[in-house]
């Protein structure tokens, strides 16, 4: 098996995980946050599919999903447009609400169809190439892709774990 199949599926996993965390929920659910400074499922959704299609549209030299498809508007949050949610007050966490679950998966999909269509296009050599000299060692397209994995598996997970707090108050 290639590292590129390896990684379409595991990004395909993250992918029903979203659906699984965020399906059925009404708005109350999705932006409700357990305690005052905690994440609410709409931002740690909206937060793993940003950091997604920011890192994987750099890696390929793409524009972000968020702005080409017009994501950006669609949400309408009080965020500076490129914002990825890193770092994030609570108060910023709280701008983040979404009147359907359908917007986040859309959102995800979108950016889930934009990563697959690159990741198919993969060759081995490509994982050693050189993303970002900021760090020493120099992160390569394969450590870059292995770090937004497990940051999506995190905040999914995360995501379905307040999910559960949050519909058993």
């Amino acid at each position: 098996m290639h590292a590129k199949d390896i990684l379409i599926d595991a990004y395909s996993r993250i992918q029903e995980e979203v659906h699984a965390a965020v399906g059925g929920l009404p708005p109350d659910v999705l932006n409700a946050r357990p305690s005052d400074d905690a994440n609410s499922v709409s931002w740690l959704v909206w937060h793993l599919t940003r950091v997604q299609d920011d890192h994987v549209a750099d890696a390929a030299g793409l524009e972000q999903v968020w702005l080409a498809q017009d994501w950006e508007k669609r949400f309408g949050l009080d965020l500076p447009r490129r914002d990825t949610g890193y770092g994030h007050s609570s108060a910023k966490v709280a701008k983040v609400r979404v009147d359907s679950g359908d917007l986040l998966t859309g959102y995800y999909d979108a950016v889930h169809e934009q990563t697959m269509e690159f990741l198919r296009g993969l060759t081995a050599k490509d994982f050693e190439r050189i993303v970002d000299e900021r760090w020493d060692p120099a992160v390569t397209l394969g450590v870059r892709l292995v770090s937004v994995l497990s940051d999506d598996l995190q905040h999914v997970g995360q995501a379905a774990y307040v999910r559960g707090l949050v519909q058993r108050a």
